[in-house]
């Protein structure tokens, strides 16, 4: 039997967290699954890295419900490019700066890709470039939310890991004096 490391661990339980936050009240598009997949871009090795936030999103769709298949191919594949973003910009280098960055431009791949899909999706709006604009416009609010809750989770989530290895680093120098 394969154990369970403690990366592997603290990985579900960042799942389990982003699939709960999708299920119990929040604002809409306030969510951690972009943040944890920027997270997930800068600190797994494994090169499914990028599965993270889709397993999370797909988690929470099993309860939330599924819906256009367009749409959700382009809705999961801008949390992919969260993944991707971690990875190239966080995954040498850290600071404020380039988290900061990533959550801004990992908020903003989405809400172009996302939006184009809820277009060709063909839902709520005409494939014209009127119905295009009028869904980027109407979508504008959600972006504010999806933006801040991006600051605000990666923010979090690299907080916390680097407050966790302070503490790691801080108890060994303590058992190796």
């Amino acid at each position: 039997m394969k154990k369970i490391s403690d990366k592997s661990l603290l990985l579900y339980g960042l799942v389990l967290l982003a699939v709960l936050s999708r299920l119990i009240p929040h604002p809409a598009n306030f969510t951690p699954v972009a943040a944890l997949g920027v997270f997930a871009g800068a600190y797994i090795s494994d090169r499914r890295f990028w599965l993270v936030p889709l397993v999370a999103i797909f988690v929470s769709d099993i309860f939330i419900g599924f819906y256009h298949p367009l749409a959700m191919l382009f809705v999961y594949s801008g949390f992919a490019a969260s993944a991707v973003i971690g990875r190239i910009l966080l995954l040498e280098n850290r600071n404020i700066v380039l988290l900061g960055g990533s959550a801004v431009l990992s908020a903003t791949i989405f809400f172009i890709v996302s939006n184009l899909g809820v277009w060709l999706a063909n839902l709520y709006y005409p494939l014209t470039l009127a119905g295009l604009v009028e869904c980027f416009v109407l979508a504008i609010p959600f972006f504010g939310n999806t933006l801040f809750g991006d600051l605000f989770y990666v923010a979090c989530l690299f907080g916390i890991a680097e407050m966790i290895q302070i503490w790691v680093n801080a108890r060994s120098k303590l058992s190796t004096a």
